[in-house]
């Protein structure tokens, strides 16, 4: 059983952090903790995780890193990196990178784009903001819906420097069965040589019921497009809890990547990410 190195691990502390998207937001809303992921997590075969910025309010960024480099170290799914919210589009960004590589931990940033309206990501503001990326080391993960595709295409030909992560397989409709212009949009991205691909969060995009054979058709198209040597894998814990749940979207994915050979497995799994976040080998 290949070892994961999940890249896409959201954990929540109410006490400490507001998520004000949380709020409201049925059975997500509560706590979710390192200790309850780790636990369906180490029985899956993952063995270490990247911590994804969970949208908290704007003034507690810096927070939300304190948070997760506070929890205690695990043996068993330790966490590997931060990656963390970020502001591009406001002035004083260059100050924002230098206190990630201050930190040890942040190996990454991220801005969810389908919260704020489409024209803040085309702003000059933030496309040199994102340009400053590259220079710094620190990869970007896009989070955009199906129909922001075009979106994501223009911010990485404005920053062909930065590395580019496109969190969710751009978010497709699956249950909608909404593959055409999906595809032709994610093909037409892949050509970026500075953008891969992150397979998570599809659980939550399918129909009630789902197996792996469902979602075939949309990974297929991933691995056309990008290959395996520009795929990570991310679980999108805890809100794949909303789509079956952790173990059945890891026993999804092994299947569907059953007839890949051992190197393409550690690729897409762990190798990819480790040179994407600049992490050390297992």
């Amino acid at each position: 059983m290949t070892p994961i190195l999940d890249t896409h691990l959201h954990l929540v502390d109410r006490n400490r952090i507001s998520y004000p998207w949380i709020e409201g937001a049925g059975p997500l809303e509560r706590d979710w903790s390192h200790a309850e992921y780790a636990t369906e997590a180490s029985q899956c075969g993952i063995t270490r995780a990247l911590h994804m910025e969970v949208d908290v309010a704007p003034d507690m960024i810096d927070a939300e890193t304190d948070f997760i480099e506070s929890l205690p170290f695990r043996d068993d799914v330790p966490i590997a990196g931060i990656i963390s919210s970020c502001r591009p589009g406001a002035d004083g960004f260059a100050a924002e990178i230098e206190r990630a590589q201050a930190r040890a931990s942040v190996v990454g940033f991220r801005r969810v784009l389908h919260v704020v309206p489409d024209e803040v990501s085309q702003t000059e503001t933030f496309r040199q903001n994102i340009r400053r990326l590259g220079p710094a080391g620190i990869p970007f993960d896009i989070c955009v819906l199906a129909r922001q595709l075009p979106l994501a295409m223009a911010l990485a030909d404005a920053a062909p420097d930065t590395q580019f992560v496109l969190d969710h397989c751009g978010v497709p409709d699956i249950a909608g069965d909404a593959f055409e212009t999906w595809s032709r949009d994610i093909a037409s991205l892949a050509r970026r040589d500075n953008v891969v691909v992150k397979v998570s969060g599809l659980p939550a995009y399918a129909k009630e019921g789902w197996q792996a054979q469902d979602l075939r058709r949309w990974t297929d198209h991933i691995v056309q497009s990008f290959g395996t040597d520009r795929m990570v894998w991310g679980s999108d814990w805890f809100v794949c809890t909303l789509g079956g749940g952790l173990t059945k979207w890891v026993d999804a994915t092994r299947q569907i990547f059953a007839e890949f050979s051992d190197s393409e497995c550690r690729a897409v799994f762990s190798a990819n990410a480790e040179r994407i976040w600049s992490l050390p080998s297992a």
